[in-house]
């Protein structure tokens, strides 16, 4: 491990603030803001805390996840080398799981932590990390009974980049993980229950071929588990070099063989989330939609035009919206709020400078979104840790967390 795990001496910050303080396909359809009753609830969303981080600045970070049994906030601190712990009843951070590549000054693609996510019923954590110096990508597993908490398992996934974003099959107990920077890229299907790989689906040209393109030209992203089609699907934002055309590939884990391309033009899509209807949000990484596609058929539901730029999407059932990273929005980095009903957008509030991780806990809707300080020579960048919680977060960053006084003060 670089680090030692993190147990005490670290500084817990959190702040409260009162309203009154804080103001220091076939189907398809095109959206807009909603009903009164949507804006006024999205005039009460809003950031009412802040949480502090030991060890370095937070300016490396990526993948947010929420274990809803045990309310715990987790988060790909790539800047620390490890995956932080948080309690998301209380907005506090608790520990440091530390032995990942971390920030590689070589850029992303080689840096870890990434795709996390949580498998409850193994009391376990599933990380992706980066190749680190003997060039082989690897998923870590933290242990999350032990005391502390632990790694202890690593699988190489053969990738000379990153391995980044998951999803798990409980039923057949696979985990989906994508070489999203590997050329070609390509997604490894692992049990679960011995650990080992079960496959290597490599999106390359002879793949391609089969669905008349020449090639999946900018790598993969985000992919999802839908209980009830028993299908993955995974986020391809690009397909044979054409920027404008991009898909949702479904995969089907009995024959481990990608099935069908949902196509999708303008969006490029990056994160994905399963919500209502057995719809999908597509987090475009273009920033002038967001889409919401059927999962059975791939029609298009909805494009939400108010919206777009974003990473992580998070679908939050317990108050049925969805929540968008939306970093590259054109009137800057936003939260956005989705109603799943009317996949309608309900508001987008600011964050910070590249803010492309969020969480939601479904008990006390608690909305999670890592924001960096301002970058050196960027008057522009918004300093939202310091304008909520003051000058102790200068440089430092935090953990914003957004929630509407609907919602009342659960958990504070």
């Amino acid at each position: 491990m670089r680090n030692q795990l993190a147990h005490s001496g670290r500084k817990v910050v959190w702040l409260a603030l009162a309203a009154s303080m804080i103001a220091c396909g076939s189907a398809k359809q095109s959206s807009t803001i909603g009903s009164d009753s949507a804006a006024e609830e999205g005039g009460n969303f809003r950031l009412r805390a802040v949480i502090a981080l030991p060890g370095r600045p937070l300016t490396a970070f990526d993948i947010s996840w929420v274990e809803e049994p045990t309310q715990t906030y987790y988060l790909a601190d790539r800047t620390n080398a490890g995956v932080d712990f948080f309690d998301a009843q209380n907005n506090t951070f608790t520990t440091r799981v530390t032995g990942f590549v971390g920030a590689d000054p070589r850029g992303n693609d080689f840096s870890g932590p990434n795709g996390i996510l949580t498998i409850t019923s193994l009391h376990e954590l599933w990380a992706g990390d980066g190749p680190g110096p003997q060039m082989n990508s690897s998923v870590k597993v933290i242990d999350l009974n032990s005391d502390p908490p632990s790694i202890v398992a690593t699988i190489h996934t053969g990738g000379t980049r990153r391995t980044d974003e998951m999803s798990y099959d409980g039923e057949d107990h696979i985990l989906a993980a994508v070489n999203n920077a590997d050329d070609p890229p390509f997604l490894t299907l692992i049990s679960t229950r011995s650990r080992t790989i079960l496959r290597r689906i490599t999106f390359d040209e002879t793949l391609a071929h089969r669905f008349g393109e020449t090639s999946f030209s900018n790598g993969l992203e985000q992919s999802v588990f839908n209980p009830q089609t028993h299908l993955f699907y995974l986020s391809v934002p690009e397909l044979s070099g054409v920027n404008a055309n991009g898909a949702v590939a479904v995969i089907n884990p009995g024959t481990q063989e990608v099935t069908q391309l949902f196509r999708v033009h303008n969006c490029q899509p990056a994160g994905l989330a399963l919500g209502l209807d057995n719809n999908l949000l597509v987090g475009c990484s273009d920033p002038s939609r967001t889409v919401v596609m059927n999962a059975e058929d791939g029609t298009i539901v909805r494009e939400i035009l108010e919206i777009g730029g974003n990473d992580e999407v998070w679908f939050n059932r317990g108050d049925r919206h969805y929540y968008l990273a939306a970093r590259d929005n054109p009137s800057g980095p936003k939260l956005g709020v989705v109603d799943a009903e009317s996949n309608r957008l309900i508001t987008a509030v600011t964050t910070a400078f590249n803010a492309h991780s969020v969480a939601a806990d479904r008990q006390n809707n608690h909305v999670f979104v890592p924001l960096r300080p301002p970058r050196a020579g960027h008057p522009e960048d918004p300093n939202t840790c310091v304008d909520f919680g003051g000058h102790q977060f200068d440089g430092r960053g935090c953990i914003g967390v957004y929630w509407s006084a609907d919602d009342g003060e659960a958990g504070n």
